[in-house]
């Protein structure tokens, strides 16, 4: 398998969409609770996203499906953020465990190298020991634990934060 890694393009929110739905519906790595919606995904999370500057979305596709994606987003609204950003990657249940989300992140890193940003942040719902060791192999380090942060599912979770340096 060896999909091609892009710039995503409009037409992607549908797949988009599919993906994050299914992590919504069927895991705790997302604390929405509600599935999305083209027309409120498009409005309330596709828009955020362009070609160059900090905020970024790349799309990993094989013959004409979206197989992952990764972005880096808004980390905080107040200014004083505004050089920080969080990542993540989400990958479609049939294509996990083939290296696209190292694809994928690769791709995004090596373009907000080139961006005002200073710091990456992710946040990993726990327990995910394959979305820590990807961002491990990332060179983020662990700067704290969130205790029973969300609940969803009728369960609280804790969310581990992790940080990586991009100056």
């Amino acid at each position: 398998m060896n999909p091609i890694i892009r710039i995503s393009k409009p037409s992607d929110i549908f797949q988009l969409t599919e993906i994050y739905n299914h992590y919504v519906l069927n895991t705790a790595i997302t604390f929405d609770v509600k599935l999305f919606t083209v027309e409120r995904r498009t409005e309330e999370w596709f828009r955020h996203y362009s070609h160059q500057g900090r905020y970024r979305l790349f799309v990993a596709e094989l013959d004409g499906q979206v197989l992952g994606y990764a972005t880096s987003s808004c980390f905080r609204p107040k200014a004083a953020y505004e050089t920080s950003v969080e990542t993540s990657v989400y990958v479609h249940p049939k294509a996990t465990r083939k290296g696209i989300g190292t694809r994928l992140y690769s791709v995004l890193f090596k373009a907000l190298k080139k961006e005002d940003v200073h710091r990456a942040y992710a946040g990993i719902t726990l327990p995910n020991p394959a979305s820590i060791a990807l961002h491990k192999k990332f060179g983020f380090q662990s700067v704290g634990v969130y205790r029973e942060v969300g609940r969803k599912f009728y369960r609280y979770w804790d969310v581990e934060w992790f940080e990586k340096s991009l100056s």
